[in-house]
């Protein structure tokens, strides 16, 4: 029994380990599809929320957890589905999407939702490539990049050699009829991608071509408003003139009418002056002038420009702004206080007139002077001008109604400004043609081979400089280069004194014999000569640094005011006659019918003026006088004719 029942055991032991075999199979099983069902949910529920996420509203999405535990449970009594279910689980949420629709179907989803209206005017195509063979020309050819490469390459053996030949040829063996081929197509898909970038480079042009056009179009627009904004201005400071003057009338009236006589504390300084000693400082002009019984008016201010004209900075560079027809006869000197401004102007036909360059209008003359204008300069409202009689005048424009309002479009005679006289200066006994004031003082030169410093409050001469007696200081023999009559004893003609500048008590002043002299007016005495012209100097002017000069010798030179050098220099075909700088540019009139124009931050010399667009029917003047300030030039030719540019 022993041995039946051991025997029954050994039989029943297979059985029971084959059905807990059975059973830990099933275990597994069952965790393995519990597992994928879990994976294949959570892709189902991914795929779901990213569809339809955006539009779920509350709490929706939570929908989908719970659906897909009913989902799970069903799965299990149906393998079949179950299988073809779990093999989703695999894939991503996107792949999902691109499976179930179409390329056709995506694109008619695509433009159904694009409106009607941008469906409209669609632009035909103008170009004969496609986006895709664009896109394609864009990327760089691996191809070429990999046989510049090797030809770059260094080659150490023959064995490389061998190697980077194509279908094992080798270095010395002609090529195959193949491999012709094969190259010959890879130069046609070049030369076609060349053909691509040529047009998208062409079409890329014209597109910046077109946006030129319309930022141009744009910019004449905003160019337009800005020159009525500031003619606007302009209007209101003359308003603004005009009430102040008004203002100070009043003012005067008041004093005289209620107040009586008013003791003007100027006049006491001017009182204990003695009349030997008045005499012998004060102009004569001046001194008839003057009565002892009245009192002397209140000098009026000046009428500063409250706003800075800039229209002239958006011009382009050489371009006409306007062209006056100022005078009859060859301009002798000009010069304006701002830009768009007041100019004045005098000519050999012994006229001075006064001009608005904003609108080009005479605004009247300056009558008084005995014989034509050597020079002038302008300062705010005060012009100050040296004529051949020997005299220097000065004038308040601010005096002239003319001046204070609008000028009269109607008016064809030039009005008198005869009014707007302040003071006459005349203690020199030769023609003035230099002069330079600022503030207080003017200091003048003339033919009489003197300087004078002029004190502008008590109207006399303070100090004078004898121009002979300092070159006889520096061993200098003047009856070589000087003629009786004050001129440049043969060749070209020059002033005596041909250019001034004064800045507090500095003085710079060129003459007849080339030289340009540093005088100290609290000394009287030459500081420094500058040595370098070989011909009268013209015109000269200095800033913080640097000193510049033209001299007929066709040369204008740039000094070191610090060393007493050179800087630099440049020459032209004929002489100088004036020269002014700014900023930025040197300008000069050089005996052509153009401006030689200078800029000092390039180097770069250009012409400006009518000249460049002579066309030979009607020849252009030549220009003789130049101003700039702000880059804004005005030049006066010898038929009477000014130009004004930007440049």
């Amino acid at each position: 029994m022993d041995s039946s029942s051991s025997r029954k055991e050994r039989a029943s032991s297979p059985s029971r380990r084959d059905t807990a075999g059975l059973e830990s199979s099933a275990t597994l099983s069952g965790n393995s599809i519990g597992r994928d069902l879990t994976a294949f949910g959570r892709t189902v529920t991914a795929t779901a929320g990213q569809i339809i996420g955006p539009f779920a509203e509350g709490d929706r999405p939570g929908q989908y957890t719970s659906t897909m535990g009913d989902i799970s449970k069903q799965l299990s009594k149906r393998p079949a589905i179950q299988k073809r279910m779990l093999s989703m689980k695999h894939r991503s949420p996107g792949e999902l999407v691109r499976s179930k629709f179409s390329t056709a179907e995506i694109q008619h989803r695509a433009l159904t939702h694009v409106p009607d209206e941008m469906l409209y005017n669609i632009p035909a195509a103008e170009h004969s490539y496609s986006l895709f063979q664009g896109f394609q020309a864009t990327i760089p050819d691996e191809t070429l990049v990999t046989d510049r490469q090797k030809k770059n390459r260094r080659r150490s053996s023959g064995k490389h050699k061998a190697i980077e030949e194509p279908n094992g040829s080798g270095p010395d063996e002609p090529p195959t009829l193949a491999q012709m081929g094969r190259e010959k197509e890879k130069l046609l898909r070049q030369l076609e991608m060349l053909g691509v970038r040529k047009n998208m480079s062409s079409a890329e042009i014209r597109e910046i071509d077109m946006k030129i056009a319309n930022l141009n179009q744009m910019r004449n627009i905003v160019f337009e408003r800005l020159a009525q904004l500031e003619t606007e201005e302009t209007e209101i400071e003359h308003e603004i003139v005009s009430v102040e003057n008004k203002i100070e009338e009043l003012e005067d009236e008041l004093e005289i009418a209620g107040i009586g006589e008013p003791a003007a504390p100027t006049d006491a300084s001017s009182a204990e002056d003695t009349p030997e000693e008045t005499g012998s400082y004060k102009s004569e002009s001046v001194y008839k002038g003057s009565s002892s019984g009245k009192s002397r008016p209140r000098k009026r201010k000046p009428g500063k420009r409250l706003t800075k004209p800039t229209l002239h900075e958006h011009v382009e560079p050489g371009q006409n702004i306007k062209n006056i027809q100022t005078h009859k006869d060859t301009i002798s000197c000009l010069d304006f206080d701002v830009p768009f401004g007041t100019l004045v102007t005098a000519a050999l036909d012994d006229s001075v007139r006064v001009w608005d360059l904003n609108s080009g209008k005479c605004l009247g003359a300056l009558e008084g002077h005995n014989a034509s204008i050597r020079c002038l300069q302008v300062e705010d409202s005060i012009v100050a001008t040296g004529s051949a009689d020997a005299s220097i005048r000065l004038w308040d424009l601010s005096r002239a109604d003319s001046y204070r309002y609008a000028p009269d479009e109607d008016a064809t005679e030039i009005p008198s400004m005869a009014d707007c006289h302040v003071l006459t200066l005349g203690s020199h006994i030769d023609e003035v043609t230099a002069l330079y004031f600022q503030g207080d003082m003017l200091v003048s030169g003339s033919a009489d081979k003197t300087l004078r410093q002029w004190d502008l409050e008590k109207g006399r001469c303070v100090q004078t400089l004898d121009v002979l007696w300092a070159a006889a200081q520096n061993n200098m023999d003047e009856g070589k280069w000087r003629t009786p009559s004050g001129r440049i004893s043969g060749g070209n003609s020059g002033d005596f004194v041909g250019a001034l500048q004064c800045f507090d008590a500095a003085l710079a002043c060129g003459t007849a014999d080339g030289m340009v002299r540093l005088w100290d007016l609290r000394s009287g005495q030459v500081h420094r000569s500058l040595v370098g012209h070989t011909g009268p100097v013209t015109a000269l002017q200095f800033d913080d640094v640097h000193l510049v000069s033209a001299s007929l010798d066709r040369s204008i030179r740039i000094w070191d005011l610090r060393t007493g050098t050179i800087f630099d220099a440049f020459g032209y075909n004929n002489p100088i006659t004036s020269m002014q700088f700014d900023t930025r540019r040197i300008v000069s009139a050089a005996g052509e019918n153009v401006v030689k124009v200078y800029d000092k931050t390039d180097g770069r010399h250009w012409d400006c003026g009518a000249g460049l667009k002579d066309d030979g029917d009607v020849p252009v003047s030549i220009t003789d006088r130049v101003r700039v300030k702000d880059g804004y030039l005005v030049e006066g030719r010898r038929d009477g004719m000014v130009g004004v540019w930007s440049c």
